[in-house]
């Protein structure tokens, strides 16, 4: 057998997890670390699974280290804040098998909503936290983790960004390790975080983290790399940083940063002896560069670098080099929009139609704000829109003509609770729950709503009206997403309540099923520029009027509903 493999970061880091013995990985999926539950599910035979949320993904992880195996919890950065509650408290009580929790933070935003820098909530926590540059460092890396977990009794953080999670380099295989179950013993002093416990806690965390700061001055994966050259210039990186470092500047001299914290600080403190001038090259805030100022190394670092976005190779030799950047050929921007036949669509359109102030949410359906269905007010984070559509009614004395939307993989994620805050607390609000059998935005992973697992096998399915009504909803109301007219009566009928009522807008995301489709058909276009509203893809302007992409098409046959002219005929 081959035991190596050109492979994406992610399924490293799944690979990883399977050489170490991990028993439990519990996630949920975002963008960019979806795909190391995905992969763990498909080569390991141990427990994977989909949790409704972060916060439940790692109190998964902790019951699981705790019992005595090894457990692997998977989230975006984003993420790390609804799992910062056990995140903390982990640390005080330690674990007793490996705990690593993998954060993929997204400098750039390509998929986020904000830039967070994660490298905080390590410091925060006193919780150690390795960072790899490549997919062969990540699958080390993993292993490494677990390691210094069990030998420190402590969950570690393993930190990748976009550029990282989703690059590909070679990956040398080994075969598993024989991990066994971790005996499980009775220590309420321990595992029992009441106040007194923890004050006892608190200093074993204090003295951990002094030992830490120590340790990872003797790891191999902190290292100096001299160059041939007189060292005059030295450079401070970690992560994906250090590729661009190598490749734009490749006669300076490297410390290469594999645990940003506790950050090696006598080493770095022996490199910066070593060279005339020290620079710190990272993305985001100036987390090491405030560091090692704070430890009193003279450095050099956002003067020259943003806090803002991604560096890369160029942006480095534009400073350095003096080599300007490539100015890029001017074209037209593409933003990104709703896929033709997208559910979601119709919706928005009618929601746009009726000028309601929309509290929307984080998914696919956040593209409801774009033009031309300009349609969403505001989108916060997740499962926010309920909470958010409350605040606002409240606040405008119950006469705002506001709604939430939120999709259904969000709503079980962290809009449960909103709904039942509403009701208690008697907004008479109207929320949306757009439901497309799937959590659409990250690539269609399912969740406790669609009836199957992480591994597509069967599962026990979350009736999504009858929890609503559970939780105290006046009404609900299941209407086919494609239904404008219905749609539209229904929003009506829900706005000019006092109630709480919610509607389900039903209909599988169009991408679940990947059969060719027939495609409508235009003739005798009056070019209104009516349908062009729906935002629609496939619709095409021309000075001869609107045609069909017939490559893009999928026969939703949602702008037959909205042309005037019925010059727009659905395929039979």
């Amino acid at each position: 057998m081959d035991n190596k493999e050109l492979m994406l970061t992610n399924k490293a880091i799944a690979r990883g997890a399977f050489e170490a013995g991990v028993r439990v990985l519990s996630a949920y999926p975002g963008t960019p670390s979806t795909e190391i539950a995905e992969n763990f599910a498909k080569i390991s035979g141990a427990h994977a699974e989909w949790a409704p949320n972060e916060k439940v993904a790692l109190e998964v992880g902790i019951g699981a280290a705790v019992a005595g195996a090894r457990a692997m919890v998977c989230m975006k950065h984003v993420g790390l804040n609804v799992a910062a509650d056990p995140l903390f408290t982990s640390a005080y009580s330690g674990i007793n098998a490996g705990l690593v929790i993998v954060v993929a933070d997204d400098p750039g935003m390509h998929s986020s909503q904000n830039e967070q820098d994660s490298r905080f909530y390590a410091r925060s926590a006193h919780v150690l936290m390795l960072e790899p540059s490549n997919a062969q460092e990540a699958k080390d890396f993993v292993k490494l983790a677990f390691e210094l977990s069990e030998k420190y009794d402590t969950p570690v953080i393993l930190r990748t960004t976009t550029r990282v999670a989703h690059s590909q380099s070679i990956v040398s295989l080994d075969e598993p390790e024989d991990v066994r179950l971790r005996p499980y013993e009775k220590a309420p002093s321990k595992y029992v975080m009441s106040p007194a416990n923890a004050i006892v806690r608190h200093r074993v965390v204090e003295e951990r983290d002094c030992i830490l700061s120590d340790v990872v001055n003797t790891l191999p994966i902190n290292r100096a790399e001299y160059s041939r050259r007189p060292a005059r210039m030295g450079v401070i990186c970690s992560g994906i940083v250090y590729e661009y470092v190598k490749e734009a500047l490749p006669d300076v001299s490297i410390y290469k940063i594999g645990t940003v914290y506790p950050l090696p600080i006598k080493e770095i403190q022996r490199f910066a002896q070593k060279v005339f001038q020290l620079y710190v090259f990272e993305e985001l805030e100036p987390y090491i560069e405030d560091t090692l100022k704070a430890a009193g190394v003279k450095c050099t670092g956002k003067e020259l670098f943003s806090v803002q976005g991604e560096l890369s190779v160029a942006k480095i030799k534009e400073v350095f080099d003096k080599t300007p950047r490539p100015v890029p050929e001017k074209v037209p921007a593409r933003p990104p929009i709703m896929c033709a036949g997208c559910p979601h669509r119709g919706v928005f359109y009618v929601l746009n139609k009726l000028k309601l102030t929309v509290n929307g949410d984080i998914g696919c359906y956040t593209l409801g704000a774009q033009a031309p269905l300009s349609a969403t007010d505001s989108v916060i984070c997740m499962g926010a829109s309920i909470g958010m559509a409350h605040g606002f009614k409240k606040a405008t004395g119950g006469v705002s003509n506001n709604i939430a939307v939120i999709g259904d993989s969000t709503f079980i994620h962290s809009g449960i609770t909103g709904l039942i805050n509403a009701v208690y607390n008697q907004s008479g609000i109207t929320v949306i729950i757009l439901d497309n059998s799937t959590t659409g935005m990250t690539g269609h992973q399912d969740h406790p709503a669609t009836g199957k697992d992480i591994k597509g096998k069967p599962a026990p399915s979350i009736d999504l009206a009858e929890l609503c009504k559970a939780c105290g909803a006046a009404s609900v109301d299941i209407v086919d997403s494609y239904d404008l007219k219905q749609l539209e009566a229904v929003i009506k009928k829900d706005c000019a309540s006092t109630d709480v009522n919610v509607i389900i807008a039903k209909r599988p995301c169009v991408m679940l099923d990947k059969t060719p489709k027939a495609s409508c058909s235009i003739l005798g276009c009056k070019n209104c520029g009516k349908c062009l509203k729906l935002g629609c893809p496939a619709l095409v302007k021309t000075d001869a009027g609107v045609k069909v992409d017939k490559t893009l098409c999928v026969n939703c046959g949602l702008c037959s509903k909205v042309c005037p002219f019925g010059a727009i005929k659905e395929a039979n």
